[in-house]
């Protein structure tokens, strides 16, 4: 089992920042590959970012390429999203998601998933 616990999220006035974190325990935190994704009210969840298991691989969506960058630190058991020039268009619950092969864009199969933290962006 793997645990998530995700943290960082908040009110933000629009082109401010925020960086979450997702605290993984309980397994090898560097044999998992880390996906973030995101779910507004009354839509469906949809990828964020994603990136591999040594941290030398990522991918974006493209509503969020150039504002975003995902992160990981090994040796802390944690990945993380630094989210920059926020619109509120990106207020969602924000999850992360592990998975010991790769992250799937539509969350489908992913291992572990946390609980997630809400990011309100304001106009």
């Amino acid at each position: 089992q793997v645990q998530l616990v995700e943290s960082g999220g908040g009110l933000v006035q629009t082109g401010g920042s925020l960086r979450l974190s997702c605290a993984a325990s309980g397994r090898t935190f560097s044999n998992y590959a880390m996906g973030w994704f995101r779910q507004a009210p009354g839509k469906e969840r949809e990828f964020v970012a994603a990136i591999s298991r040594s941290g030398g691989s990522t991918g974006y969506a493209d509503s969020v390429k150039g504002r975003f960058t995902i992160s990981r630190d090994n040796a802390k058991n944690t990945v993380y999203l630094q989210m920059n020039s926020l619109k509120p268009g990106d207020t969602a619950i924000y999850y992360c998601a592990a998975d010991r092969v790769s992250v799937a864009r539509t969350g489908y199969g992913m291992d572990y998933w946390g609980k997630g933290t809400l990011v309100t962006v304001s106009s």
